[in-house]
């Protein structure tokens, strides 16, 4: 679970820790990772065994790497691997810096790249596995100050579809799940003053566990949810 500190991350990484699952979560964030370890190992009995943590940036492809063998050493393996990690920085583009194009890019979209490909040769070797994108219906509806995060977005949802029939024959399913606004404390917004219009993480957990429920014949390879009565 990449992003997993805050978040929708946070959010879908409860959810399957409270439902049985044995979950590794990223992030950059010591203190974050830290946090979000002990509030998962305080969802019930066992929890604790069934969460790990792999700090690092994952813009850096050591860092998948890293990811994969802590999954690896602590639970014996990798049957889902889900990409939420994400930044926005949100400007004209004649005023955005190489180094916020770079930073959206990178972490968006090279760093699935990178998790994607560290995962693959494990999913094959046990003959099965799921990769979820988390991305955004900003990849599909550009908006103005959004061309990184949008092109990092559009770029994810092409890079999926593409993946998704790269590995079917193998019986490695791949998702792209988009959401529209969700509240939360992502690119600065205030999580505790979100409007009610907007979804919440947990919607989107629940749409994520929803989708790994799925049968194996099954393979709803891009989900789109919307607030359901928007801002006018």
């Amino acid at each position: 679970m990449t992003g997993g500190s805050r978040g929708i991350g946070f959010a879908v990484a409860e959810a399957l820790v409270a439902g049985g699952a044995m979950v590794v979560v990223t992030g950059r964030d010591q203190a974050a990772l830290s946090e979000a370890h002990t509030r998962l190992a305080a969802l019930g009995s066992g929890a604790a065994d069934r969460v790990a943590i792999a700090r690092g940036d994952l813009r850096e492809e050591s860092t998948s790497e890293c990811a994969v063998r802590t999954a690896i050493d602590r639970f014996d393996g990798l049957d889902v691997l889900i990409n939420n990690a994400g930044v926005g920085r949100f400007e004209d583009v004649a005023t955005l810096s190489g180094d916020a194009w770079r930073e959206v890019i990178e972490t968006n979209l090279n760093a699935v790249f990178y998790c994607c490909r560290a995962a693959i040769p494990l999913m094959r070797q046990r003959g099965s596995g799921w990769i979820v994108n988390i991305s955004s219906l900003a990849g599909s509806h550009p908006f103005a100050t959004g061309a990184a995060y949008c092109a990092s977005k559009a770029g994810l949802d092409a890079f999926t579809l593409a993946l998704m029939q790269e590995l079917r024959h193998d019986d490695i399913r791949v998702s792209v799940v988009a959401p529209g606004s969700v509240g939360t404390a992502f690119a600065g917004g205030d999580r505790h003053a979100a409007a009610p219009w907007k979804l919440t993480a947990a919607d989107v957990a629940r749409t994520v566990i929803d989708l790994l429920s799925h049968e194996t014949r099954s393979l709803p390879s891009r989900i789109e949810l919307r607030p359901s009565k928007p801002r006018k």
